[in-house]
């Protein structure tokens, strides 16, 4: 069973940042691929960031290129989703997750975080 824990969720100001991480408990960890979603209230969980288990390889949705950047540190077993220029729109739960492959959408990602809140004020 693989776990997974986000944190550094909070509010903060439209133009601050916020670094989220995620610690995935097994010691596979290194042979995941890991993604970023997060969900508003009402609306569906939307991809965000996916990066390779070598770290190789990453993947942002067009609404967060250029503001958000997707790391890992293998060792730590944990991810990191670096948030710049937060607007109010990025106001939502993010979650992390864990799969066999980079991929972007939810189906391929078969372990999930509890989600850690994010909110951006105007």
């Amino acid at each position: 069973q693989v776990q997974l824990v986000e944190s550094g969720g909070g509010l903060v100001q439209a133009g601050g940042s916020l670094r989220l991480s995620c610690v995935v408990s097994r010691r596979t960890f290194s042979r995941f691929a890991m993604g970023w979603f997060r969900q508003a209230p009402g609306k569906e969980r939307d991809f965000v960031a996916a990066i390779s288990w070598s770290g190789g390889n990453t993947y942002y949705a067009d609404s967060v290129k250029g503001r958000f950047t997707i790391s890992r540190d293998n060792a730590k077993n944990t991810v990191y989703l670096q948030m710049n220029s937060l607007k109010p729109e990025d106001t939502a739960v993010y979650y992390c997750a864990a799969g066999l492959t980079i991929a972007t959408i939810t189906t391929d990602f078969g372990s999930w975080g509890q989600g850690t809140q994010v909110t951006v004020s105007s």
